[in-house]
C-alpha cells in the first residue's frame, strides 16, 4: 500500500456552508445527538470540503478549551472498510478530553452516542514528522514507543450511515481512546506481524494483526504524515498517533467490558456504564 497522500478534489461548498456543518457537528457532540448524512444533503461535497468541515469542528472544540494532543487514522483495515462502506483511510484529531485511563469506566449517557470499540497500535512520537515524502522508515526513527490501545469510535451521523465525506467531516468518527500502560520501543519488533486478541465480557471477540492497517502500521502513519503535510500540518513530537483498527468494530453498551492483549507490547481494557 502507498504512503502517499490521498487526492482531495476541488472544494464545492461555500465557506458559509462549511461553517454551518461544523457548527452542526459541534452541537451534536455537545448534545449527544445525530444528524442525517451530510452527503445526502450536499451531494457535491468533496473530500476537501469534508476536511474543511472537520477543521471548523475542531476549531470550535479548541475554542471551548480542548487541546490537540495527537491525531488518528481511520478506516485503514479491510474489515472496517467493508463494514462501513468506506474504501480509503481518513484522519482526525485527538484532544485531551478524549483521553480515558486504562481500565477506567466510560459513561455512555451524556458523553457518547453510538460507540463502537476497536483495537489499535498507538504511537508516541519523539520527533516531528512533516510530509510530503515521509517513509515508514522515518516513522520508525521518529517513534519513541508503541502502546496497546482501544479507540472508542462514535458517529454524529444517523445509524452510522456514513461514507467517506461523512466520517471525514465528523473528525474521523472519533469518540474517546484508551492507552494501555505499557510503553515498548518498536525497534526490533515486526509491527505488521503483531497479533492482537480482543475479549468482550470475558469471551473471545476478535483477533487481528498489524498488517491489517495498510500492510503495516508504519505505512499507515507515513500516509498520515504525508496527507497532513499536504495541508501544512505536522505530526508533532510528543503526540499520540492512533494507527487504525486491527479488528472489526464492535458496538459497546452499558455493562460491557472490553480487554485486549497485543503480543510483545501489553494490554488495555475499558468498561462502559
Amino acid at each position: 500500500m502507498t504512503s502517499e497522500p490521498v487526492e482531495l478534489g476541488t472544494a464545492a461548498l461555500s465557506a458559509a456552508q462549511v461553517g454551518e456543518l461544523g457548527d452542526e457537528l459541534y452541537a451534536c457532540l455537545r448534545q449527544q445527538r445525530t444528524v442525517a448524512p451530510l452527503r445526502e444533503r450536499h451531494p457535491s461535497m468533496t473530500l476537501d470540503d469534508a476536511y474543511a468541515v472537520s477543521l471548523e469542528f475542531l476549531r470550535l472544540r479548541v475554542k471551548d478549551g480542548e487541546r490537540v494532543i495527537g491525531k488518528k487514522i481511520g478506516v485503514t483495515s479491510k474489515a472496517v472498510q467493508d463494514m462501513l462502506g468506506v474504501h480509503q483511510p481518513d484522519f482526525g484529531f485527538l484532544t485531551d478530553r478524549m483521553t480515558v485511563a486504562d481500565g477506567a469506566a466510560v459513561k455512555i449517557a451524556g458523553h457518547l452516542i453510538q460507540p463502537r470499540a476497536e483495537a489499535e497500535i498507538g504511537f508516541i512520537l519523539k520527533e516531528r514528522l512533516l510530509g510530503p515524502g515521509i517513509t515508514p522508515e522515518q516513522v520508525l526513527a521518529a517513534t519513541e514507543c508503541v502502546v496497546p490501545c482501544f479507540e472508542i469510535v462514535d458517529s454524529r451521523i444517523d445509524q452510522w450511515n456514513i461514507r467517506i465525506v461523512d466520517t471525514v467531516a465528523d473528525n474521523a468518527s472519533c469518540g474517546v481512546y484508551v492507552l494501555g500502560t505499557a510503553r515498548v520501543d518498536p525497534r526490533g519488533l515486526d509491527l505488521a506481524a503483531l497479533e492482537v486478541r480482543v475479549t468482550k465480557n470475558g469471551q473471545p471477540l476478535s483477533r487481528g494483526f498489524g498488517s491489517a492497517v495498510q500492510g503495516s502500521p508504519l505505512v499507515a502513519v507515513a500516509w498520515l504524515a504525508n496527507t497532513l503535510g499536504a495541508r501544512g500540518v505536522a505530526l508533532e513530537a510528543g503526540e499520540i498517533i492512533l494507527s487504525g483498527s486491527l479488528v472489526p468494530l464492535e458496538p459497546a453498551r452499558a455493562g460491557d467490558v472490553f480487554a485486549l492483549e497485543l503480543d510483545q507490547v501489553g494490554t488495555a481494557s475499558v468498561r462502559f456504564t
